[in-house]
């Protein structure tokens, strides 16, 4: 797991060798009459992103139990083209908690990256009943083409 000291907030790239789960641009509308973009929209974002992989790993429908930790390094602003990276860190019988990691690129023609936020979240997956059920064998879940 990347911790915030191996990673400076403010660089020049995106993580190398790593594809975002959601890339996203906040809009007037998320943000307050000073342009700075709720903390609650960031959080909804980075819930969306978190659920990907660990609706992959369940093989179907994952609820959020538990906000771990979740950390506003910097502002977000209107314009910031956000890309968020999500990576499983544990996985239980019937959970599954995945780091995030957020990074604005800022201004368009001068390139500027910046760590945003960082959370680790827990989900659970459910059945139809949405009650939990267990995970399926990681062996399951790979294609044998």
């Amino acid at each position: 797991m990347t911790s915030p000291e191996n990673i400076p907030a403010k660089s020049n790239r995106l993580p190398e060798g790593k594809m975002p789960q959601l890339r996203v641009m906040p809009s007037p509308a998320d943000a307050n009459v000073y342009g700075d973009v709720f903390g609650g929209w960031i959080m909804s974002q980075v819930d969306i992103a978190g659920s990907l992989p660990a609706t992959r790993r369940a093989n179907g429908r994952v609820a959020t139990i538990a906000v771990n930790s979740f950390l506003f390094k910097n502002p977000v602003f209107v314009g910031d083209l956000l890309s968020i990276y999500a990576d499983i860190v544990k996985v239980g019988n019937t959970s599954i908690t995945v780091y995030v990691e957020v990074y604005a690129e800022r201004n368009r023609l001068q390139t500027e990256v910046v760590k945003v936020t960082e959370a680790t979240l827990t989900y659970v997956a459910t059945g139809p009943d949405r009650k939990p059920r267990q995970l399926p064998p990681l062996e399951s879940l790979i294609s044998h083409d």
